[in-house]
C-alpha cells in the first residue's frame, strides 16, 4: 500500500512535470486516431477511453480536450487518493462541447485482461510502458488486441538524455541509470528503454498497425523546478545502480544545479509515443 507521504510525493512529481508532459506528447498521432475513432464507433454512441496508470490524470486533461464527441472515462490506478485527483481534474467537455464523464476503477494494472476492456474505444496510457516486464507488455498487448480496442501509449523512455553544456559524466550516469531502468523489481526486470520498442514489435506482431512518434521534453531556462527535480532523481537513480559513481556523482550535481539555478542549462530527455491500431476481421486495421 502506498502511503500519504508517497501520495503527496507522487501527486507533487507529476503536477510539476504535466506542462512539459503536455508539451512533449505527439499531437501527429491524432489524426490516425480520431479517423479510427470515426470509422469504428461505440454501440453507446460515446467514445469509452481507459486510461490506465492514470497518476492524477494528466492524460485525460491533455487528450480529452482533443478528442471530439461525448466520452466517457475509465480512470485506472492502484492509488486512491491519485483517483480521486485525477477524477476532479478531469474537463467536463470534449473538443466540439459534447460532455465527458469519468469513473474510476482501483487494482493493479499489470493484471488487465481482454475483459476489463470491453466496451473500450481506446486505451491510453501515459510513462507507464517502461515500469513493465516484457510478458506485461505482451500481455498488454494481447488484452487490447483481443478487445479489438486501439491503445495510445505516451512518454516511454527511451534512454537517451542530452545536456547542455556537456560534461564527461553524462555518458556514465546515463549508462548507469538505464541500467538502472532495466533492473530487476521483486521478481520482475523491467523493460526501462526497451519498452516503447517491445510493444511495437508485439502489437505488430499481433497484427495491429503501429505509428511511432518521438516526444522529448525540452527543458531549459524558465522551467528550473523541473530541470533541478529531474536532474536529481536522475544522477540517485544512477548512484544507486552503481554507487562507485557517488563521490563523483555528487559533485557532477553541484556542478550541474549552480548552471540550472543560473538558467544555462539545457536538457532533451528522449521519449517516444505509440498508437497501435487493431486489424479489422479480415485481417486489415479499421
Amino acid at each position: 500500500m502506498s502511503t500519504a507521504g508517497q501520495v503527496r510525493y507522487a501527486a507533487e512529481w507529476l503536477e510539476l512535470r504535466e506542462p512539459a508532459d503536455a508539451r512533449a506528447r505527439s499531437g501527429e498521432l491524432l489524426a490516425p486516431l480520431t479517423a479510427h475513432l470515426a470509422q469504428a464507433p461505440s454501440a453507446t454512441g460515446r467514445t469509452v477511453v481507459h486510461d490506465l496508470g492514470c497518476g492524477t490524470g494528466s492524460m485525460g486533461r491533455w487528450l480529452a480536450a482533443r478528442l471530439p464527441g461525448p466520452q466517457h472515462w475509465v480512470l485506472h490506478d492502484r492509488d486512491p487518493e491519485l483517483l480521486r485527483l485525477a477524477a476532479a481534474g478531469m474537463p467536463d467537455t470534449a473538443a466540439d462541447g459534447s460532455p465527458v464523464t469519468v469513473r474510476t476503477r482501483q487494482g493493479d494494472i499489470t493484471q488487465l485482461r481482454a475483459a476489463d476492456l470491453d466496451g473500450a474505444s481506446l486505451v491510453t496510457a501515459s510513462a507507464l510502458l517502461d515500469l513493465l516486464t516484457a510478458d506485461e507488455v505482451d500481455a498488454f498487448a494481447a488484452a487490447c488486441v483481443r478487445a479489438r480496442c486501439p491503445a495510445l501509449l505516451a512518454l516511454s523512455v527511451v534512454g537517451r538524455v542530452g545536456l547542455d553544456p556537456a560534461d564527461p559524466l553524462d555518458t556514465e550516469l546515463t549508462a548507469a541509470f538505464n541500467a538502472h531502468q532495466r533492473r530487476v523489481h521483486g521478481n520482475r526486470r523491467l523493460l526501462g528503454p526497451d519498452a516503447a520498442d517491445a510493444a511495437a514489435r508485439v502489437f505488430r506482431r499481433r497484427g495491429a498497425k503501429v505509428w511511432s512518434r518521438p516526444s522529448p521534453w525540452r527543458l531549459g531556462a524558465g522551467q528550473e523546478a523541473l530541470l533541478s527535480r529531474w536532474l536529481t532523481e536522475w544522477v540517485a537513480a544512477a548512484v544507486e545502480q552503481q554507487p562507485e559513481l557517488g563521490p563523483r556523482a555528487d559533485a557532477y550535481l553541484r556542478r550541474r544545479s549552480r548552471s540550472c539555478a543560473a538558467g544555462r542549462l539545457r536538457a532533451v530527455v528522449h521519449h517516444g509515443d505509440l498508437l497501435a491500431l487493431p486489424a479489422a476481421p479480415g485481417g486489415t486495421p479499421v
